[in-house]
């Protein structure tokens, strides 16, 4: 155990020390500063200009920058839509997989789009090469959108009073060359070189050392796993995800992952404060964030290592923890720290079944996706906790007696308006469709087209589990995480609609909430610091900001866990 415990806390400050120069690297990139890896570059991006017809140097302001993102997305949702809905015709499928149903086609190519990934199939026998290339091209461009839109929100920070916000376009092409593609490059090479397949060959026959003769799918795995964690996209080549052993080979490739998983979204907060020139207050983010991630890693950790109380009363030793649905190669201290990284960043790829964590680890697993703030995805981390930021002035200018103001820039009722509607809509879309669904599988309802048969049918486990199933599939659809408690029957057209529904509102709204406050408080006066100005970069404000985000989380979800997980916790006591 102190091994798997040296190794987590190993992974975890290398991550940190290797964040900060990417963070400069990607503050230089969105400058427009030079960078050694221009003359690599540079030709790439001016082909895509040329034959796209983009001009590089337009400016755009935050309401352009909002039609150009739906925009394209709604184009790349209708490729996949229908690409996935007629993959059997189509090249590229040795294994000859059926096309997907119309509703399945719906929520899987929705929730590639929205960076959540979400699966509702397995990779094995769901998709074909092609679909698998396809969903990982949305992996490249959803990660590469969040980061675009965060790069406007920096830009209107740095910038005194404008509507020139940058180049949506730009910035969206720059995050997809030259941090997503070489990341993933490297992390690519890295799994190849230990066992991940890397070929567009179909099944191969293997003889087991039981002599029995088995097909094992492949295909090419190691681009897509780079990317789905690079992009903290999440999303399994193979149906078991990263607990499949051609995706997640050894310890090695293990912590590869989580690095990978990791290093964008820390990079960001870094780079916030090099493009701002205001490093103390990235720091104090990344104080907040780091803090809040501690207390969910250290619970599910210990939870994880000290093992299940109920298997302990039956007199079964347990040295090794509860190992219930996790890889012996990996054990339940980095299990357990994984289960919260991927929560947390919002990755969800899983190295271990999550339906088979303790009670106390589901809670936190959930109640990382609840808060949906500390590190989160590629740029939309930043802008999650942006909103929290938001709150939190207004709060403290409230309790001082003194106009509201971040970054020389007054936060009015407008901003509020929005950033309060924001923090309202997770919880609402979580609590939502989680009541809608419990309240069916309560009254066992016949669900006719929705789904076959009557409601329970889709719960393997009854009782508090069941009803956190249910809970985590919209938590996770809400915080676009993708990943599940899979006791739960989430193929079939009640899950696959109500879910791709609530993919598409909890990434659009999230986005647009912050880009138009960041657009507003631009186009607003500059009013240079004094004595009386509130310091955003200080210990204080982040505890203030800590406080909120406690606070709001708190009271919106603690009634469904205490319904779920921690009911769970205290029947094995």
């Amino acid at each position: 155990m102190n091994t798997e415990l040296i190794g987590v806390i190993g992974i975890f400050i290398l991550t940190v020390i290797l964040a900060i120069p990417l963070g400069k690297y990607i503050a230089k990139v969105f400058l427009g500063n030079k960078t050694l890896l221009d003359p690599i570059f540079n030709p790439i991006e001016k082909f895509i200009f040329k034959i796209s017809g983009i001009n590089p140097a337009e400016e755009m302001n935050w309401k352009q920058h909002l039609k150009a993102l739906l925009s394209i997305n709604m184009l790349w949702f209708f490729l996949c839509f229908f690409v996935l809905l007629f993959q059997s015709s189509l090249p590229l499928n040795p294994d000859n997989n059926p096309s997907m149903t119309p509703d399945l086609a719906f929520n899987t190519a929705i929730s590639f789009l929205v960076n959540c990934d979400l699966q509702h199939y397995s990779g094995e026998s769901g998709v074909s090469y092609l679909s698998q290339m396809v969903l990982m091209f949305l992996q490249f461009v959803s990660a590469g959108v969040g980061i675009a839109a965060a790069v406007m929100v920096f830009t209107a920070m740095r910038e005194r009073t404008t509507n020139k916000l940058g180049n949506f376009y730009t910035n969206l092409v720059k995050s997809c060359t030259r941090i997503l593609l070489p990341l993933s490059t490297i992390v690519a090479i890295a799994l190849v070189f230990s066992g991940t397949p890397m070929t567009f060959e179909g099944k191969d026959a293997i003889t087991t050392l039981q002599g029995d003769q088995v097909e094992v799918s492949r295909g090419p795995a190691a681009a897509f796993i780079a990317i789905k964690h690079i992009g903290t996209n999440g999303g399994g080549f193979f149906g078991a995800n990263s607990a499949h052993p051609l995706e997640n080979p050894t310890y090695f490739t293990n912590a590869v992952e989580l690095w990978a998983q990791l290093i964008v979204p820390f990079a960001m907060i870094f780079a916030l404060g090099f493009f701002l020139n205001k490093q103390k207050l990235s720091y104090v983010i990344f104080g907040v964030m780091t803090v809040g991630f501690l207390l969910l890693v250290i619970p599910t950790m210990s939870s994880e290592m000290n093992g299940n109380p109920a298997i302990e009363k039956m007199g079964v030793s347990q040295l090794t923890g509860a190992m219930e649905g996790k890889e012996v190669r990996f054990g339940p201290a980095v299990s357990g720290f994984w289960s919260i990284a991927t929560t947390v960043i919002s990755t969800g790829s899983v190295n271990s079944m999550h339906d088979s964590s303790m009670p106390v680890s589901g809670a936190m697993q959930l109640l990382a996706m609840m808060v949906n703030a500390f590190y989160g995805g590629c740029g939309v981390g930043y802008l999650n906790f942006y909103i929290f930021i938001i709150l939190a002035v207004f709060i403290s200018g409230l309790m001082v007696g003194r106009t509201p103001e971040f970054l020389g820039k007054k936060i009015e009722a407008r901003e509020v308006k929005i950033a309060a509607f924001i923090a309202i809509i997770h919880p609402l879309l979580i609590l939502a469709g989680t009541a809608l669904a419990s309240y069916f599988a309560a009254h066992d309802t016949a669900m006719g087209y929705w789904f076959s048969g009557n409601a329970t049918g889709w719960l393997n486990n009854p009782g508090n589990h069941g009803f956190s199933e249910m809970l985590y599939e919209y938590t996770s659809s809400a915080a676009n995480n993708g990943s599940g408690f899979e006791g739960l029957g989430d193929n079939n057209p009640f899950w696959n609609i109500t879910t791709g529904i609530v993919l598409l509102l909890s990434r659009f709204i999230p986005i647009i909430g912050p880009l138009a406050i960041a657009g507003l408080l631009a186009n607003k006066k500059y009013i240079p610091e004094s004595a009386g100005t509130l310091k955003t970069d200080t210990t204080i404000f982040g505890i203030m900001t800590f406080a909120v985000i406690a606070i709001i989380a708190a009271l919106s979800f603690f009634p469904a866990l205490a319904l779920g997980p921690l009911a769970e916790y205290f029947t094995l006591k």
